[in-house]
């Protein structure tokens, strides 16, 4: 498709023109409307650029970077994301991707993959693998070397074998230790039961869902549970932030190179503490990711429930592809997730969501459900040549800080 091409599909047409007006002013209101989409943080076209999750960059390494140098070498898009993501899955440092992901309620790390290959439009996934570390790279296994899209379970941990992945137990002794913490503390406010979406959700009785810093009590008795379980003191208030609030990690890396090629993959370890066997978004083509080079890619980070349910990124392709920017495609999407929750805020100030966007001329944009704090905001890495990876700040459609799902009682019942 020739980029004039593109870019006239972009333009609307009042619905409030006359029948009669001359061709003239309609064209110039399509040609106004055209510059306006593009009014987006962008780079030139036929230029290499990537964009991740903010863990693409992190104190201990620039992982965009290390993709970016092989896309700017000439490497397969697909091959630079993977580069990018496979970054924090050989990370024990990152509890949210691969080795040292926070594990299930049994303490088994799982992990789900997916991701897609733009020049060839092919896509490869794998849910639920247990002991294989890169899944980013297995997923595109399963992309190359069967006839299949999807793997899940037991049958994608022996697949990994049988073509050569090496086979280790991903969970870590720190990881185990806030496993155990939060095993202590375990409530019966957990996964278990009905969700927010549910017609019939209410709010368990007496339930206190106020900040951290107003619950004193509770972490005290978190502190000294982490003392005897033999979590370092550095690492206690962290911990217990993970135990009251499940994090949900990931990360998503899209690739647009010089010939207009374009991949995109997302891995995790999924949610903290989930039911054994869940999947999220991330090994769910068109909700973890999704890349059509004719038009752009996308990802997401955070509650994959929700964001399975609005098929994310593939609505955020499909914006694009009718003319929205990147932005307003990624604001629409997250706007669907409002819907469904008939704006409820006391409902949508548990859910969290991210979405990365590059669309196929360059153009990009990072949006977020909630803004985080103002001393750090929700952000996203981007490389485009420029000079070293950076992190950008994503748009964000709510003010404020969101919670984790479940809450948390004050005291320890």
């Amino acid at each position: 498709m020739k980029r004039r091409d593109f870019l006239s599909g972009l333009a609307v047409t009042s619905a409030t023109l006359a029948a009669g007006q001359a061709t003239k002013s309609t064209d110039a209101s399509q040609n106004k409307d055209a510059q306006q989409n593009l009014k987006v943080p962008r780079t030139t076209p036929a230029k290499n650029i990537m964009i991740s999750a903010a863990n693409g960059i992190t104190p201990r390494g620039s992982h965009i970077d290390a993709g970016y140098k092989k896309l700017a070498a000439g490497a397969d898009t697909l091959e630079a994301a993977i580069t990018t993501v496979s970054g924090p899955e050989n990370d024990p440092e990152d509890d949210s991707v691969g080795l040292g992901g926070l594990p299930n309620e049994d303490c088994v790390v799982e992990l789900d993959a997916c991701c897609m290959h733009g020049p060839s439009r092919r896509a490869g996934s794998v849910g639920g693998v247990r002991d294989i570390k890169n899944v980013a790279a297995l997923a595109r296994t399963v992309m190359e070397h069967t006839g299949h899209v999807m793997l899940v379970g037991q049958g994608a941990t022996r697949f990994a074998e049988l073509m050569g992945f090496p086979k280790e137990n991903l969970l870590t002794e720190h990881s185990r230790k806030i496993w155990q913490l939060w095993k202590e503390y375990h409530s019966d406010r957990d996964w278990w039961g009905p969700g927010l979406a549910d017609p019939s959700f209410k709010f368990p009785a007496g339930l206190e869902t106020s900040a951290l810093e107003d619950q004193p009590k509770p972490i005290q008795r978190l502190y000294a549970l982490a003392a005897e379980i033999g979590i370092p003191e550095a690492r206690r208030m962290d911990a217990i932030q993970k135990v009251l609030d499940p994090p949900t990690g990931t990360i998503n890396c899209s690739a647009l190179n010089e010939k207009g090629e374009m991949s995109s993959v997302t891995t995790t370890s999924g949610l903290a503490w989930k039911l054994a066997g869940r999947c999220g978004d991330s090994p769910i083509i068109g909700a973890g990711c999704y890349c059509d080079q004719d038009v752009g890619a996308a990802g997401a980070t955070g509650s994959g429930e929700e964001n399975i349910k609005v098929a994310g990124a593939h609505t955020i392709v499909e914006n694009m592809r009718r003319g929205m920017s990147p932005e307003e495609a990624g604001m629409d999407t997250l706007k669907r997730i409002v819907r469904n929750y008939n704006n409820d805020m006391s409902k949508l100030i548990y859910i969290s969501m991210h979405y990365y966007i590059l669309r196929k001329d360059g153009a990009y944009a990072g949006v977020s459900m909630w803004s985080g704090p103002a001393e750090r905001p929700a952000r996203f890495a981007i490389a485009d040549g420029s000079g070293p990876g950076r992190h950008e700040v994503a748009k964000a459609l709510f003010q404020g800080n969101p919670k984790d799902w479940p809450p948390m009682p004050r005291g320890r019942r």
